[in-house]
C-alpha cells in the first residue's frame, strides 16, 4: 500500500509541474470582469423581488426602511375599528368584545411603521449607531396610541366601545424606538434612549407567530414583553448592552429617571444570556420594574359624576419582576418553538395618591391611583409552544398554542371565587362572574400560512381562536373570539 501511495504522489507532482510549465508559455490574460450587479430600481417588480439588505434606501450611513400591514377579517366577539388602537381592533377575547362583525385589521402579522437607521464607521471595528421609528394605522396614519384609544373610550358602556387597551405606543412621535450609541464586534453594542426590552426582543424571536397581533396573544398584549405591562415593552430612557462571543451571549438593560422623564415606571432593570449551538438557540432573561402603570378608563357613573376627569385615565401600580425561558430548535424546514414566563406582582414602592403625569401625557389625577391591589402576590404564568414549517421557500405555515395561569390572591382567604359569585347582565356570558383576583385561565390555538411572492410581499391567512376562565374572565361580556383574518404587508 506504501509503494501505491508513493506512486499515486509521483505522478501528481509530475501532472502539476506539467500543467504550470504549459502555463507558463500561455499569453498572459485578464480574470473575467465580476458579473454586474441587477439593479434593484430598474422595474417596480424588480425592486419587490429584492430585499432591504440587496437594495436599501442609504446615504451617509443612515437607512430608511418601513412596514406597510393592510388586512381584514371577522370576528366572532369583536369591537369597532378604533384608529389610534394600535392594533385597530381586539383580536384576542376582550371584556367588550360582543358579537359578530366584519373589520378593518391593521397590522395583522407586524406592527405598521417608518423609521431611520444609522450606522457610521468611526475606528477600527466600532460605528455610531442609532434608530428612530414609529408606528402608525396604515389606513389613517394616525400614529398608534394605546392610552387615546382608552381616553377615546372614557363613559362608554362595555357594549358600545371600540377597539382600546393601553400600551408603551402612546403617541409620541418615535413611539417605537429612538436611540444612540456605539457598536463592535469586539466589544458588543451600547445604546441609549427609548428602546425595547430584553423580554420585547425575545417574543419578537421566539413567539412562533413572531409576534403577530392577530395571531398570537403574547404579540397582542404586551403583558408578556412588558414584564406584566404593557406599558413596559419598551423604556423611554434606558442604557441596553448587548455582547456576543462565539455562540454565547449576554445582555443588560437598565432604565434612568422616572415619569418625569415619559417613563412608565421609576425604575427597571433586565439581564439576560443566551447561546446557540447544534440548531438550538435559548435565552433566559430576568427581569425587575419599579412602580409599573397600567392604566384604564372610566365608567359611565364616573363619567357622570365627574366630567372633568373625561380626558384623563385611572392607573393601577405594581412592583413586577419576572424570569423568561425561551428556546427553538431549527431542523431543515422545521422550526420548533417553546416559551415561558413566570411573572409576579407585588404592591408598588410609592403610592402616588396625589397622581401623575403617564407616558403619552396623560394625567392620572389624585384619588384614581390604585397602589394596594396586591397585598396578596399575584402571579401570572404564560407558556407556549408551536412549529413552522417551510412547504417551500416563499411559503410557511405555523401551528401555535397558548396558555396563561393565574393564581388566586385575594387576601381574604373567605373570598368567594366560585363561578357564580354574582348575576351577569341578561343576555351575557357568565364567565365574567368571578373576581379579578380569583385563579382564572386564558388559552388560545392559532394557524397561518404566509406567501411570499416577492421579497418584500406577504400575503397571508389565518385565524385565533382564544378564551378566559375564572378570575381572568372577569367582567368579560363574551368568554371567546375567532378572528379569520388576511392581510398584505409590504416592506421598503
Amino acid at each position: 500500500m506504501s509503494l501505491f501511495k508513493s506512486i499515486l504522489l509521483a505522478g501528481g507532482a509530475l501532472v502539476a509541474f506539467a500543467a504550470v510549465s504549459q502555463a507558463a508559455d500561455l499569453p498572459t490574460k485578464k480574470a473575467a470582469p465580476a458579473a454586474a450587479k441587477p439593479n434593484c430600481y430598474a422595474t417596480f417588480w424588480t425592486w419587490l423581488d429584492s430585499t432591504a439588505a440587496d437594495c436599501p434606501l442609504s446615504a451617509y450611513g443612515v437607512t430608511v426602511y418601513g412596514t406597510l400591514d393592510f388586512g381584514g377579517g371577522y370576528m366572532t366577539n369583536g369591537t369597532g375599528f378604533n384608529r389610534q388602537y394600535p392594533t385597530g381592533v381586539e383580536e384576542l377575547v376582550s371584556k367588550n368584545g360582543n358579537g359578530g362583525r366584519w373589520n378593518l385589521v391593521p397590522g395583522g402579522i407586524s406592527q405598521s411603521v417608518v423609521g431611520a437607521k444609522l450606522s457610521e464607521h468611526i475606528f477600527g471595528d466600532v460605528s455610531i449607531v442609532g434608530m428612530a421609528e414609529t408606528g402608525f394605522d396604515p389606513y389613517t396614519l394616525q400614529l398608534a396610541n394605546g392610552p387615546g384609544s382608552q381616553v377615546a373610550n372614557n363613559g362608554n358602556i362595555l357594549q358600545n366601545q371600540t377597539g382600546n387597551g393601553d400600551s408603551s405606543r402612546a403617541g409620541q412621535i418615535f413611539n417605537s424606538q429612538v436611540n444612540i450609541g456605539l457598536s463592535s464586534k469586539t466589544f458588543g453594542t451600547l445604546l441609549f434612549g427609548r428602546v425595547n426590552g430584553l423580554t420585547t426582543d425575545a417574543v419578537g424571536a421566539y413567539d412562533p407567530m413572531g409576534g403577530s397581533y392577530a395571531f398570537s396573544p403574547i404579540g397582542y398584549s404586551g403583558a408578556t414583553s412588558g414584564v406584566g405591562d404593557t406599558e413596559d415593552a419598551r423604556y423611554n430612557t434606558a442604557f441596553k448592552y448587548a455582547l456576543s462571543y462565539n455562540n454565547l451571549r449576554a445582555s443588560a438593560l437598565v432604565q434612568v429617571g422616572g415619569y418625569e422623564q415619559g417613563n412608565a415606571s421609576n425604575g427597571a432593570y433586565q439581564v439576560g444570556v443566551g447561546a446557540d449551538f447544534y440548531g438550538f438557540s435559548v435565552d433566559g432573561i430576568f427581569s425587575h420594574v419599579t412602580d409599573a402603570v397600567a392604566l384604564a378608563n372610566f365608567s359611565t357613573g364616573i363619567a357622570i359624576a365627574a366630567p372633568a376627569l373625561m380626558g384623563n385615565l385611572k392607573a393601577t401600580l405594581s412592583n413586577d419582576q419576572s424570569v423568561m425561558l425561551v428556546g427553538k430548535y431549527t431542523w431543515g424546514p422545521l422550526k420548533l418553538f417553546a416559551g415561558y414566563e413566570g411573572i409576579q406582582f407585588y404592591n408598588p414602592s410609592d403610592n402616588f395618591a396625589g397622581g401623575f403625569n403617564s407616558i403619552g401625557g396623560i394625567t392620572i389625577p389624585a384619588g384614581q391611583v390604585t397602589s394596594n391591589a396586591f397585598i396578596d402576590t399575584r402571579r401570572l404564568d404564560i407558556m407556549w409552544i408551536g412549529a413552522k414549517y417551510a412547504i417551500r421557500d416563499n411559503i410557511d405555515i405555523t401551528g401555535a398554542y397558548y396558555h396563561y395561569n393565574q393564581n388566586n390572591y385575594n387576601a381574604n382567604p373567605a373570598a368567594n371565587c366560585g363561578p357564580n359569585t354574582t348575576v351577569p347582565a341578561p343576555g351575557f356570558s357568565p364567565q365574567g362572574s368571578a373576581g379579578s383576583k380569583c385563579a382564572g385561565t386564558l388559552d388560545a390555538v392559532s394557524a397561518m400560512i404566509d406567501y411570499r411572492p416577492f421579497k418584500r410581499v406577504d400575503i397571508y391567512g389565518g385565524l385565533m381562536f382564544s378564551q378566559v376562565a375564572g378570575g381572568l374572565a372577569n367582567g368579560y361580556l363574551k368568554s371567546n373570539n375567532v378572528d379569520p383574518t388576511v392581510g398584505l404587508r409590504i416592506k421598503f
